[in-house]
């Protein structure tokens, strides 16, 4: 009996392995907000911005940010710079208050900055 329970623990414990697994690998598809430094009310209009640039153009990232970029800077004063897509690394020097990096749809980042 002894030996009979242990090898049920192990299969819980193998239950519990795949069940954290399934759990990592959730795709998110609303938008999720890694880090910003804008005021709430210009970091809500700029995530909306940002979701509603990748719903209109899914298959096409630069023409996605080509729209975030260009309302950005007619709303709020040039010089914004945006990118979109997957897998990258960033390192950036902006002004304070004007950062958003966030996830949309599961695998799309997109980061926004102003820096004149």
């Amino acid at each position: 009996r002894h030996i009979k329970y242990r090898r049920q623990e192990i299969m819980a414990e193998v239950v519990e392995e795949k069940k954290l697994d399934t759990d990592s690998k959730r795709i998110h598809t609303y938008p999720l907000i890694r880090h910003s430094d804008m005021t709430e009310e210009m970091k809500n209009e700029a995530m909306e911005l940002c979701v509603t640039a990748c719903e209109k153009f899914v298959s096409n990232n630069e023409n996605a940010a080509k729209l975030i970029k260009d309302t950005m800077d007619k709303k709020f004063g040039s010089s914004w710079h945006v990118v979109v897509g997957e897998s990258f690394g960033f390192e950036v020097t902006h002004e304070v208050k004007n950062l958003l990096y966030m996830f949309f749809g599961g695998n799309i980042a997109i980061i926004l900055w102003k820096c004149s």
